[in-house]
């Protein structure tokens, strides 16, 4: 399939050291058999965006080997122990010129599947494509975010351990996107949420 100017791309961040897991690399924690951050690749490499960009910073080449196999562009952030801001800011910078959004992915959060990707990016066209749109379940904004290019330049001004909330919040052009998803809220932090995500998945 042609695609042709005003792709949505996605960004998947997969820098961080991840402190709160403990010593073991929480993006490299096993579930279901695969790499917790696969999970999150796999379902941008089914969805509709295009294409699929993965920061890497904390075990780089252990998570690049992790992905062995899919369609994703790798972009290593050598200054991901400055914190998320830096990631952000890398995933962004290397979007192609056609890129007009990104919708990003954190890479802890395994049970986002491309049809939510490609249900939100549907959701910010038919809202007539806001600064960003962001997922709500039961009131609560989650990830992942549907981020328009125009934000760019705010997102280059960000600096240490923040995320795009900081430049979304009070925006009269950051529309919400409510979902019965639970899986918009459903990162893994520490040793408990993986293990009782993992026993249920066995």
């Amino acid at each position: 399939m042609s695609r042709g100017p005003g792709e949505t791309a996605a960004i998947l961040l997969a820098a961080g050291r991840g402190t709160r897991f403990g010593a073991e690399p929480k993006l490299l924690a096993q579930l279901g058999g695969k790499a917790l951050v696969r999970h999150a690749a796999e379902a941008a490499v089914r969805s509709a965006a295009h294409p699929v960009v993965v920061v890497t910073g904390h075990r780089a080449a252990e998570v690049q080997s992790a992905l062995s196999g899919l369609p994703v562009h790798i972009v290593h952030n050598a200054l991901f122990a400055q914190g998320l801001s830096t990631s952000l800011k890398a995933g962004f910078s290397a979007l192609p010129p056609s890129a007009c959004a990104a919708i990003v992915l954190l890479g802890d959060m395994p049970f986002v599947t491309a049809c939510l990707i490609d249900a939100l990016v549907t959701g910010w066209r038919d809202k007539g494509e806001p600064a960003a749109l962001v997922p709500t379940w039961n009131g609560q904004r989650g990830n992942p975010v549907v981020i328009s290019r125009k934000l760019q330049a705010a997102i280059e001004g960000l600096s240490g351990d923040v995320g795009a909330g900081l430049i979304l919040r009070g925006r009269r052009d950051v529309l919400e996107w409510p979902t019965q998803d639970p899986a918009v809220m459903q990162d893994i932090d520490t040793q408990e949420e993986f293990a009782g995500h993992r026993s249920g998945a066995g």
